[in-house]
């Protein structure tokens, strides 16, 4: 009987059983990405780049600065 008044209720109310189903799924794929996130080991801000190296000083020694 109480599933029956719950199920009337959710109806009522406009909560269906697969609408709430498709809001846990999304509530624990977002929960597994954030928790990758936390755990991934790469970090872009170690890697970038400085600048041009002494070959491409080498290549464009003879351009002007402005790059005109």
């Amino acid at each position: 009987m109480a599933q029956a008044t719950f199920a009337a209720l959710q109806v009522l109310v406009g909560i269906s059983p697969v609408r709430r189903a498709s809001g846990l799924a999304r509530a624990v794929r977002d929960l597994r990405k954030n928790l990758k996130s936390l755990r991934d080991p790469y970090r872009p801000e170690l890697h970038y780049m400085r600048g041009p190296g002494p070959k491409w000083h080498e290549k464009h020694a003879g351009e002007s600065a402005s790059g005109f």
